[in-house]
């Protein structure tokens, strides 16, 4: 199947540098792809073939979550010299045009909206045995396209729109940035059909996209945006549907536990499959240097925790020394990806994008804008009784509230790619972290891009 994707994704305009000569040459391919996308078989390849994207290094291996972690004030690089210094550029925001972390960034996931666009624009005239799964797919598309746009206009503004299947990059060149406002209309729009065409989940898709995802990530789109009764209303259809609940601490994120009724959506990864390919790299990536747990090395620093951070955790927090760790040498690190048991890149652990908590923290948030404090309370204190801290006791004011929501969603979301967003949406990002420099809440778009096509205009500052 790899052959035919790779043949596919070939044509893709995004990414791609080559001379025109070259590119006048690939008609072939698409004769390839015309021929392949035929049958209901090959278009389950297709679209198992959209969600191992999803695994790519610039998606949720490890750059996704390191931008989503790295800026914020918990986090940071142990060792910024390892791999070309891309990660510490993170931490302290000297992110420059030709990092290869945010050139994985752009690559992957316009190589996964790629594929998710030749799957919807080919599987309407493909029959399915069951026409419910042949919505039910089209649904997962549109979701994954939503979700890898939403990480694209959080981290770079106003982004290239492609929703056809490029089928000639020589008509894709020249084309400019989308208006942030163009991008979430779209994303709103493809939630809003994925959520219509998703089933319900059940024990035979827990590893799909199913219909209370797009209602989740629907929530959190609106809430970036600032739209509190919409977010609400997608998120209560979430706790309306009773498929998900908050599981024990030490449940969440065991191995031995993947795909609980927390967990919303994930990326999935495998350990010891396929010469040690298929497992994620997050513990190598985010581990303090020299870690060696299971008489694994070659750990890399570049997501330790700051002391200051793990001394938030009460003592009779269940969280502590479950979601992070510490080493005789204080330093801490996240405890949520699992100890490879073949090489130190491969571990077992999915990655994950969505889960419940998330969702009663975020209703908390929204209760508490609206100034309905005992329901925002109500919402924060299942979060804390999981956590075996009781009832929050402190003042019910909207300040007060809102701190103790903001202290939750660190202890509870920690590396999990939400605190520099969280930031942003809040609008808090300067004001927490000391930046001066307004230019440095977007990354720079990769300077191959800008070279490739100068209709791309880069971000101001870069």
């Amino acid at each position: 199947m790899k052959k035919y994707i790779y043949l596919t994704i070939a044509i893709a305009a995004l990414g791609l540098i080559s001379c025109e000569k070259e590119l006048i040459q690939n008609p072939s391919t698409t004769k390839v792809a015309d021929n392949f996308y035929s049958n209901e078989a090959e278009m389950e390849e297709a679209v198992n073939a959209v969600f191992a994207t999803l695994q790519f290094t610039g998606v949720y291996d490890t750059a996704m979550p390191a931008v989503g972690e790295l800026p914020g004030e918990d986090a940071y690089d142990e060792t910024p010299a390892n791999d070309g210094g891309v990660y510490g550029m993170l931490d302290d925001f000297i992110v420059i045009p030709q990092s290869s972390l945010v050139a994985n960034v752009w690559k992957d996931s316009y190589q996964g909206i790629q594929r998710t666009n030749i799957v919807l624009n080919r599987i309407q005239e493909v029959d399915f045995e069951a026409p419910e799964t042949k919505q039910a797919r089209i649904g997962e598309m549109l979701f994954i396209r939503s979700l890898l746009y939403f990480n694209l206009v959080r981290t770079f503004g106003d982004v290239p729109l492609v929703t056809d299947e490029v089928e000639n990059p020589q008509e894709y060149f020249g084309q400019t940035r989308a208006a942030v406002s163009e991008v979430y209309k779209q994303i709103i729009a493809d939630l809003t059909e994925a959520e219509k065409n998703l089933p319900i989940r059940n024990d035979s898709n827990k590893g799909r996209v199913v219909k209370t995802a797009a209602q989740t990530l629907l929530g959190k789109v609106h809430l970036t945006l600032g739209d509190y009764a919409n977010a609400k209303s997608s998120l209560l259809k979430v706790v309306a549907a009773k498929a998900h609940k908050l599981v024990p601490v030490n449940e969440v994120f065991s191995p031995d536990n993947e795909l609980n009724e927390e967990l919303i959506f994930v990326v999935q990864f495998a350990s010891g499959t396929n010469s040690n390919s298929e497992g994620s790299d997050a513990y190598r990536m985010f581990n303090p240097t020299g870690r060696q747990d299971g008489g694994l090395s070659g750990t890399k620093g570049h997501g330790v925790l700051k002391p200051d951070f793990f001394s938030l955790y009460e003592d009779v927090d269940t969280r502590k020394n479950v979601y992070v760790g510490v080493l005789e040498s204080g330093l801490a690190y996240t405890n949520k990806i699992a100890v490879p048991t073949t090489v130190v890149g491969d571990s077992p652990s999915d990655w994950t994008v969505l889960r419940y908590a998330d969702v009663l923290l975020m209703l908390a948030e929204i209760e508490n804008e609206f100034d309905n404090s005992t329901t925002a309370v109500d919402y924060l204190n299942e979060i804390r009784n999981r956590a075996n801290l009781g009832d929050f006791s402190g003042s019910t004011d909207k300040t007060s509230v809102f701190a103790e929501i903001d202290l939750q969603r660190r202890l509870e979301l920690v590396w999990e790619g939400h605190r520099w967003f969280d930031l942003l949406r809040q609008g808090r990002a300067q004001s927490v972290l000391g930046i001066t420099d307004v230019n440095k809440l977007l990354l720079p778009l990769p300077a191959s891009q800008i070279a490739a096509d100068p209709a791309l205009v880069q971000n101001p500052g870069y």
